[in-house]
């Protein structure tokens, strides 16, 4: 079963498609059908399947999600007890928490979908590296 680790950087919080690499995983592998396993190694960031034709979806996402957990130094966020990483490390928690860190895809005829984008949610204010596995089953 083929399986990779793609590295992506971030420049912070933001959304990161990854569509083609990910596209391009399991054209190589030649299969038609099968399960296209999404795994993100990390703890602060997430993963999520969205709309990509108009980039609003992704503007609306992000401040949905800054509305609902600001940083942990807005005044809303006096009960957070974790603050040894900065501001934004425990929110990027919560934010990983309500999201994903893995997905399932089916792949059917080569193909993962239609008018969706594969996205790494970073959640960190600084630059990170980021490990997605990728792993094809049948």
């Amino acid at each position: 079963m083929p399986q990779t680790i793609l590295t992506l950087s971030t420049r912070g919080q933001g959304l990161y498609e990854f569509t083609d690499q990910a596209e391009a995983f399991v054209s190589a592998s030649g299969r038609e059908e099968g399960l296209l396993t999404v795994f993100v190694r990390h703890t602060s960031c997430s993963l999520l399947i969205q709309e990509n034709a108009d980039p609003d979806v992704r503007t609306d996402l992000l401040s949905f999600f800054r509305r609902l957990v600001p940083p942990a130094s807005d005044p809303s966020m006096g009960w957070v007890v974790h603050r040894a990483e900065g501001p934004d490390d425990m929110p990027a928690h919560i934010k990983a928490a309500l999201t994903q860190v893995s997905i399932g895809i089916p792949v059917a005829r080569g193909r993962l979908g239609t008018w969706q984008g594969i996205y790494l949610y970073e959640h960190r204010d600084r630059p990170h590296r980021r490990e997605i596995v990728l792993h094809l089953s049948s």
